[in-house]
């Protein structure tokens, strides 16, 4: 297993994601005893960062997570979990909730412990003083309770920076999502060198993208078995971020024990890409974002008579069409409803003025019906607000 410091702790490169386990026929019980192999196979071969949160799998993946761990030392691995204030309740209650994650987690501590999701949507929860969550917590790490304080975000970069200034100094890492394709499609890249010039060591999520990554079209599968037959497919984007200096834990969601099996040979030993192999993720990750040729001219923009922000929109549009329908209506839903995609009107006056041609008044209905269909992030809190108090 690679490891890698942290502060004065050796941290293993793989960490376990708990957001995705496995479950039972109905869809929804995390299958225990599965879980219970993953658990212990993924420990035995050196995994020691363990990640869950408050929300995960409807609260179930904190007490199987905990109940499993609870056979280790509790020395020998790190715990982290997260604060969901990113769930928009409007009766939060942070101690509560930190009390609740304890117990559940049969722990006293967490080793490492986030704000779930700093984000647009999420922003005025975090910075409510009457909730006083950042106080809180702040407290929590004096007592010991918290050894390591971060938080993770799908925010944009300017959101993000705009954050990390208002509190210099009190976090000590940031979880974002990373991988080959979001380096340009979300501007993982400009996060990731913010980070990294503020010293901030990144925890990575979705390194394969919710799976999009672990399969792609045959082509480029062939493309890149030719340089590495056994490799999985997997595995190129795990390589990838290991390349990347400042990426402390890459997590990854793991459902069944081949994944496991598979992510803990990839991370058994430092394999790094060629360049060659370099330039072959480049043009797979290329063709997957080819959908809008939008270059940011901005001449849309000039002669939107309700004054949206297109390229954005466009950019956003392109997101949720690979697969990331949540994360780019989180965004959306914190915009003003008139500068939303379902605000134009369909003039062409952008149609007419765009060097690439590209028909935005049909791309913003197509992406208001991919918006319309995508849960919102309010009604999922309220779903888990009464979940919680069941």
């Amino acid at each position: 297993m690679q490891y890698k410091a942290f502060q004065d702790l050796k941290i293993s490169r793989l960490g376990m994601g708990n957001m995705r386990l496995p479950v039972l026929a109905d869809g929804k019980t995390v299958d225990k005893e599965t879980t219970r192999k993953m658990l212990t196979y993924a420990y035995e071969h050196g995994v020691n960062y363990f990640d869950t949160a408050y929300s995960y799998h409807g609260g179930q993946s904190e007490p199987v997570v905990g109940e499993i761990l609870r056979e280790f030392p509790r020395d020998s691995f790190y715990l982290a979990s997260k604060m969901p204030g990113h769930e928009i309740n409007p009766h939060f209650n942070p101690k509560a909730i930190f009390e609740e994650q304890l117990r559940r987690c049969q722990v006293d501590y967490f080793d490492f412990y986030l704000l779930h999701n700093v984000c647009e949507l999420s922003m005025p929860v975090y910075e409510n003083q009457e909730f006083r969550i950042l106080d809180y917590l702040l407290e929590q790490k004096a007592a010991g309770r918290i050894r390591h304080l971060g938080f993770s975000t799908h925010a944009s970069v300017d959101t993000l920076r705009d954050y990390l200034d208002r509190h210099p100094g009190v976090f000590e890492f940031v979880q974002i999502q990373l991988n080959y394709l979001d380096w340009d499609l979300q501007d993982a890249k400009a996060k990731y060198e913010l980070l990294t010039g503020r010293g901030l060591p990144i925890i990575v999520m979705e390194p394969c993208r919710g799976g999009k990554l672990a399969s792609l079209p045959a082509g480029d599968e062939e493309a890149l078995r030719a340089f590495r037959p056994d490799a999985s497919i997997a595995s190129w984007a795990f390589r990838w971020l290991q390349a990347l200096p400042n990426v402390q834990v890459i997590l990854s969601g793991m459902s069944n024990m081949e994944q496991m099996q598979d992510n803990v040979r990839t991370f058994s030993e430092e394999a790094p890409l060629s360049e060659a192999e370099l330039a072959c993720l480049r043009g797979a990750a290329a063709k997957m974002m080819n959908l809008l040729p939008c270059t940011g001219c901005r001449y849309c923009c000039n002669s939107c008579p309700q004054g949206l922000n297109i390229p954005e929109l466009l950019s956003l549009y392109s997101d949720a069409a690979l697969g990331a329908a949540n994360t780019a209506s989180m965004y959306i839903d914190a915009l003003p409803e008139d500068k939303r995609p379902q605000s134009c009107v369909g003039c062409g006056n952008c149609r007419q003025v765009c060097p690439q041609g590209i028909d935005v008044p049909s791309i913003m209905k197509a992406f208001s019906g991919i918006l319309d269909s995508a849960p919102h992030w309010e009604d999922i809190s309220r779903e888990r607000a009464k979940l919680h108090k069941q």
